[in-house]
């Protein structure tokens, strides 16, 4: 197995090249920063939640991302028709299972998600990644309360339920795919955590990766990894200033837009299961 720092870069270039269209629906709260986040990446965001476009949009669009962090019985709704809609264009579909676990509306609405179609990406927090695979995790709120070592074995077995790739989020971001190929990401910085919208804005970026690159494994890994660097070099810049959180998220969005390829070539730090 080989994946280079190239060909991560490669992938980037690929996303401001084409701005490939990413319909989300999404939630409430992280809706202009995912929007932004995939602007500032060269990416082109469409928030579009009625039941009466959403097929339409998703057949225009190149990846539809799915985030349940404020459900709703209309969103949910919109969501399988999209999903359907999605599958059977051949359009591959991210799911971001926001506080699985924490109740039973929102597990069953997973449930429903994926029987209605089988996502090329799952990412979430540990918590989240081994609630969906069927192992009891305790939550607290949307929270991980797992490190994400602790689910490598649940998001395997999701893998291969699902037939893809999914992506572990944590201090070392982990993603699999059903052949058990797995990458290792040790970049960004606890900060993150602190802005809402960061884990959301993952997913989004996962599907403008998906919808210029057919190995969604790779796709995922590249997404991965540029916030991760990203994240990492914006933190350093504001405590430079002596500036918080605030600041943060503006030097992110920046970032996402400017971070050079020399930078981003000495930071990365990835291994890949066999290195």
């Amino acid at each position: 197995m080989t994946l280079s720092v190239q060909d991560i870069w490669n992938d980037v270039a690929a996303v401001r090249k084409t701005a490939p269209l990413v319909h989300s629906i999404t939630n409430l709260v992280v809706m202009s920063y995912n929007a932004n986040a995939l602007l500032a990446l060269g990416a082109a965001p469409v928030m579009a939640h009625a039941r009466e476009e959403v097929e339409e949009m998703v057949a225009i669009a190149g990846a539809l991302v799915l985030n349940i962090g404020t459900l709703q019985p209309e969103w949910v709704e919109a969501m399988k028709l999209a999903a359907k809609k999605a599958a059977s264009l051949n359009k591959p579909i991210i799911l971001d299972p926001v506080g699985a676990g924490a109740t039973s509306y929102r597990n069953r609405t997973i449930t429903e998600l994926l029987v209605m179609a089988k996502p090329a990406v799952i990412r979430g927090n540990a918590s989240e990644i081994m609630s969906v695979s069927g192992l009891d995790s305790a939550t607290k709120g949307v929270e991980s309360l797992q490190s994400s070592e602790a689910a490598i074995d649940a998001a395997k077995t999701l893998a291969r339920k699902i037939d893809g790739t999914v992506c572990v989020s944590g201090a070392t971001d982990i993603i699999t795919d059903k052949n058990g190929k797995t990458a290792f990401l040790q970049n960004g910085h606890p900060w993150m955590t602190k802005i809402t919208g960061t884990g959301c804005s993952a997913t989004a970026m996962i599907g403008a990766f998906t919808a210029v690159q057919s190995d969604y494994w790779r796709a995922t890994v590249s997404a991965m990894a540029y916030l991760g660097v990203v994240g990492e070099f914006a933190t350093e810049e504001v405590q430079k200033k002596n500036q918080g959180v605030g600041s943060l998220q503006i030097k992110i969005l920046d970032a996402l837009q400017l971070m050079p390829e020399k930078e981003f070539r000495k930071r990365l730090k990835m291994s890949l299961n066999g290195d």
